[in-house]
């Protein structure tokens, strides 16, 4: 049995390590929390909350519904035997040609990978950070504020609630709080309100390039610049330099993105899988030298790195300086099952305020119907809920009280996380042995999740949650025999083409092929019209066209009266009144070329207050089992 002496020489020797630990454990926090609420979407049990509208194909194409992979109870085994694989064979790999052919290989490959992550990750970041400059709503002398970027002020709410026009107090300043006594010029007061409309503004950027690509994006400005600031770090560190930061920005952002990309889709499956790796993890680390072979030579972001105190130099030399490794399967992996955590507490808070209505009827008799409450959004408020720190609810407005639901299985779960890694890290100091962290980290999730449930006594409403169809009931087989019927109408049988592997990489690059003719026997003359692609129009009217290039203003459709407390209430009527003063958006960058296709897709999220929220898509998870079957 040890000591008191031996103790107080692990004490010791641990005492240069805590700034480094504090480091790690900090570093393995950020991508999970960050990741598991960017992953919070509408849970089936609320309702989507009604507004009147006018239809818009761009704005409807903005609806479409979060798409996450879904894992199943089989990839308990698939992924181990495939992650040893992996492993082995990268071990081989590193001992028969080298770490530096192998670096060079998958240098390319994580640069591709980083040009998405790191981009979406600075992208979400700027937005983060004017919203903590400009928050939509924020407490002053006792009051809550909103601002209203189309006024050009903030109004006082009353009660969580705006006042009428003749009784509304305003301020003129676009700071928040105290910070709205400062004095500022005219030209700098517009700045600043232009600035707090800059992030979200969207511009529609059509490109075309005659037989290889017609298409039309929805982009901010915050999308650009985090584009280009994401190619200037891949490119800064494959070809130039790569320091440990920027190595850990990486990592972040690759755990940051998956974390929003796959889910467990159960806590049973979630259970499972980790279960599995749990035992590779442990065969890996203790019986093989692959896994610490191949993490201290390969220098791509699979990893954080942790600077250690210098060590001294032999005879004299330089300190040498060494890194501690973290693998981001110990972050992404039990990330999962807590990001699956916050989305069953939002999916509980939303049950729990579901109402039973009994409705009477002369045909039916009396009936007892489910009332769901509308949806709020719980992400994108960071700023304004710093800001009304310490204001009783009832004068927040409800998208501030919402938001800050009840999380005892998300905060059970990163409770279970920390007690394992701070386990890992003391035994990795008293044995002097790279250790398996997942040993320790896997039971601190699963036990603090399922006792959890055991103790509120929802373990069914644990067990039975699952995210495979995550909303209202829909019928896929009506909504595939309608496309499929669309499909026929739009184009010839002979235009159909089989899935070839070369057929798929090219809709993935190129999109989907269009039809060389199209048929209107049934179709309106106006659908008819529509189904002509921009390809087929600019062949026609200009032959010798190559490359076109348009840039023009976003001006969403006129919306109806939206619910209490959305943010976006006021761009709404700034963009309704440009739309009734003028049907063609104004253009910024120009050049001679007819529109893009009609296809849009909005490319990255909103700033951290996002005053023009307007939809509330429900999360839908693909299950690969059963798309393979389909």
């Amino acid at each position: 049995m040890p000591s008191l002496d031996d103790f107080l020489a692990i004490a010791k020797q641990m005492r240069p390590m805590i700034p480094m630990y504090i480091h790690l454990l900090a570093s393995a926090l950020f991508p999970i929390v960050t990741g598991a609420y960017a992953s919070l979407s509408r849970p089936s049990t609320a309702a989507k909350p009604a507004k009147d509208h006018i239809d818009d194909k761009d704005d409807d194409e903005d609806d479409t519904p979060t798409q996450m992979e879904g894992l199943s109870p089989r990839d308990a085994i698939v992924f181990p035997v495939t992650a040893g694989l992996v492993l082995a064979g990268l071990y081989w790999a590193i001992k028969r040609y080298g770490a530096k052919v192998i670096n060079l290989v998958f240098g390319y490959y994580f640069a591709g990978v980083g040009l998405f992550s790191v981009g979406k990750i600075i992208n979400d970041g700027l937005g983060l950070g004017l919203g903590m400059v400009f928050p939509g709503h924020y407490a002053w002398r006792g009051r809550v504020w909103k601002a209203e970027a189309s006024q050009r002020k903030a109004v006082a709410l009353h009660d969580g609630k705006e006042m009428q026009d003749g009784m509304r107090e305003s301020r003129e300043s676009p700071l928040p709080g105290w910070l709205g006594n400062l004095r500022l010029s005219n030209t700098m007061t517009e700045r600043l309100w232009n600035l707090r409309a800059l992030s979200r503004q969207k511009y529609s950027v059509k490109l075309y390039a005659k037989n290889v690509v017609d298409s039309r994006t929805l982009l901010t400005a915050l999308n650009v610049i985090s584009a280009i600031a994401g190619t200037g770090i891949i490119a800064y560190n494959h070809f130039i330099d790569k320091p440990w930061w920027l190595t850990n920005l990486q990592g972040f952002a690759v755990s940051y993105s998956a974390m929003q990309l796959m889910s467990p889709t159960t806590f049973a499956t979630g259970s499972l899988i980790l279960g599995g790796l749990f035992f590779y993890d442990i065969w890996a680390v203790f019986f093989t030298p692959l896994m610490v072979t191949v993490a201290k030579n390969l220098d791509q972001p699979i990893k954080l790195l942790f600077p250690r105190p210098d060590e001294p130099g032999k005879d004299g030399a330089d300190p040498v300086k060494s890194y501690s490794m973290l693998g981001l399967g110990d972050i992404v992996l039990p990330g999962l099952v807590i990001g699956l955590a916050l989305r069953f507490d939002l999916h509980m808070y939303y049950l729990r305020k579901q109402k039973s209505v009994s409705r009477t009827s002369d045909t039916d008799g009396t009936t007892t119907e489910v009332v769901k409450a509308e949806y709020t959004t719980a992400t994108g408020l960071f700023g304004s809920r710093l800001w009304t720190i310490g204001v009783p609810a009832n004068l927040k407005p409800a998208t501030l009280t919402a938001a800050a639901f009840p999380k005892p299985y998300f905060v059970a779960s990163l409770v279970g996380y920390v007690i394992g890694m701070l386990t890992t890290l003391g035994v990795m100091t008293v044995f002097q042995h790279a250790q398996p962290a997942l040993l320790y980290l896997v039971p601190g999730v699963l036990i603090s999740t399922w006792s959890t449930a055991i103790v509120r006594g929802e373990l069914t409403e644990f067990w039975n949650y699952t995210e495979a169809v995550n909303g209202e009931p829909e019928d896929p087989a009506a909504d595939e025999s309608k496309s499929t019927d669309e499909t026929e109408k739009a184009r010839p049988a002979t235009d159909i083409q089989p899935l070839t592997w070369w057929n798929w990489t090219r809709e993935q690059v190129l999109g989907s092929p269009k039809s060389s003719e199209t048929k209107t026997s049934d179709v309106s003359p106006k659908d008819a019209e529509k189904s002509v692609s921009t390809l087929e129009r600019l062949a026609i009217e200009a032959p010798d066209r190559l490359f076109s290039l348009e840039v023009t203003r976003h001006v969403p459709s006129a919306r109806g009266k939206k619910s209490e407390g959305d943010a976006g209430s006021s761009d709404e009527k700034e963009t309704s009144s440009e739309v009734a003063s003028s049907s063609d958006p104004t253009p910024v960058t120009t050049s001679a070329s007819e529109s893009g296709s009609e296809d849009a897709v909005l490319v990255g999220e909103e700033g951290d207050d996002q005053e023009d929220a307007e939809r509330y898509p429900t999360r839908r998870v693909n299950l690969r089992s059963v798309r393979r079957a389909g």
